[in-house]
């Protein structure tokens, strides 16, 4: 029986480096702690999820694929409530307003060894801005593409890094990658940014300004690629 992973979902898995102790957080169907298991990549993971239904659907498919050795299952808000002692937080498939509430209720992370993997299913700038504010920077970003959908995945540890509004959608972790799809996630970016620039063009304002400098900053990304 094949396990059903996404590609995003194997993008994130790829940041996890091999023996590592992974936290699951938003586990949900359990897809990346049973294939973290499978492939040997972590030496054991702590799924974490809020909803029970999820949870027990997780530890269905744990048995499924018979993965059920290293594995645990919590019913817990984020890291409230998780075992400490893993060295990489994952976080897939969540909204950036999630994933901060979530950092937000874990202020110890940034006080010791733990690395962060964040695959952010909407307002990614949002999320690296945060990071940027708190206390993390973010050392590899790599775009991956899922059916349709254009997504990133980066890996953060503590650190300073003031990002600036056009690194808030396309860090510098993100510009080194040398990844074919930098571009195309630019161009996304890009013209997200200008629609809303657009939209708030006539009323001017501090809003207004943010995006606009986002804006000449994302053009000056692509024009720098295309040399």
């Amino acid at each position: 029986m094949k396990l059903p992973i996404s590609k995003r979902l194997l993008a994130c898995a790829a940041l996890v480096e091999p023996g590592e102790r992974v936290a699951d957080v938003g586990t949900d169907h359990g897809y990346l702690a049973i294939y973290l298991l499978q492939s040997g990549r972590a030496s054991r993971v702590f799924a974490g999820d809020i909803g029970p239904q999820p949870l027990e659907r997780a530890k269905e498919n744990a048995r499924r694929f018979g993965v059920t050795r290293g594995i645990s299952f919590h019913l817990c808000d984020g890291v409230k409530g998780l075992p400490r002692d893993f060295d990489v937080l994952v976080m897939a498939g969540l909204g950036a307003e999630t994933m901060v509430q979530i950092l937000k209720g874990g202020p110890w992370l940034r006080q010791g060894r733990y690395r962060l993997v964040l695959q952010c299913q909407s307002s990614q700038n949002e999320l690296r801005q945060y990071l940027s504010e708190a206390g993390w920077k973010i050392t590899r970003e790599e775009p991956v593409r899922d059916g349709k959908f254009l997504y990133t995945v980066l890996e953060a540890g503590p650190g300073l890094e003031k990002l600036t509004p056009g690194q808030h959608f396309a860090s510098p972790a993100l510009l080194r990658s040398e990844s074919p799809l930098v571009g195309d996630y630019l161009r996304f970016c890009r013209g997200a940014v200008e629609k809303v620039v657009q939209g708030l063009e006539a009323q001017g304002g501090q809003k207004f300004d943010y995006y606009a400098a986002a804006l000449r900053e994302l053009r000056e990304m692509e024009a720098e690629r295309c040399r």
